[in-house]
């Protein structure tokens, strides 16, 4: 489902030169829950920004569910991140003046949906996360915990086939991280959907089916 093949990833200024990723290779084959750990600045985030076509590798190359995706345009590299990534992070990123469900329904936006369509998508994916109740609620009407199953509900609305999760429960407290972990596990084992996730947690890294480490930009195991 994903492949980096010899991907590094340098920052350059006029006076300085960063590695950030160095020679990475990497196979997530479908329905994995992948995660990855290191220290921070270890390029982690980096790493989760290539495989999510939010950033580009220095050298070389990307695939992402068969697809080479630096060869695409830029409008098709949106369209194929919209229909087949979706992204949780660990600030939530919902929109304040937005109510639940229309957080939820942002990613269909870009897409060809009927306004019914859009509703009746969003409020199945508030309900597969325990919030169909509160989907006419406000983000600041929420608990953290809440606020990231939000999210989660917005990453899954479009059905996509990889969920890329950065630090997923790194802003609440055990039960809470335990919960979304819980929503987490289930999407990857009932809708065999792939996942890559962040973490600075070992307890959550656990639970995956495999863990990555990074260190100072190269992959340690």
């Amino acid at each position: 489902m994903i492949s980096l093949q010899n991907v590094s990833k340098v920052y350059r200024t006029k006076t300085i030169e960063t590695t950030a990723l160095n020679n990475i290779n990497l196979e997530v084959p479908k329905g994995e829950f992948l995660s990855i750990m290191g220290p921070s600045g270890c390029g982690k985030s980096t790493l989760l920004n290539i495989i999510g076509l939010l950033d580009e590798p220095s050298d070389g190359a990307v695939i992402v569910a068969g697809q080479t995706v630096q060869k695409y345009s830029s409008k098709a590299t949106s369209r194929f991140r919209n229909e087949k990534l979706g992204f949780i992070f660990q600030s939530f990123h919902l929109i304040p003046d937005l109510k639940v469900i229309d957080n939820v329904e942002l990613p269909l936006l870009y897409r060809n949906v009927s306004g019914k369509e859009r509703r009746r998508l969003s409020e199945e994916a508030l309900e597969s996360v325990g919030l169909k109740n509160r989907m006419n609620h406000f983000p600041n009407q929420l608990s953290g915990g809440q606020k990231q199953r939000v999210a989660i509900a917005r990453a899954i609305v479009g059905k996509p086939e990889i969920i890329l999760a950065d630090e997923p429960t790194g802003n609440l407290d055990s039960v809470m991280g335990n919960e979304v972990m819980d929503i987490l596990m289930k999407l990857n084992k009932e809708g065999q959907t792939t996942i890559v996730m962040v973490t600075h947690d070992e307890n959550m890294a656990r639970k995956t089916n495999r863990l990555v480490r990074l260190y100072d930009g190269s992959q340690i195991q």
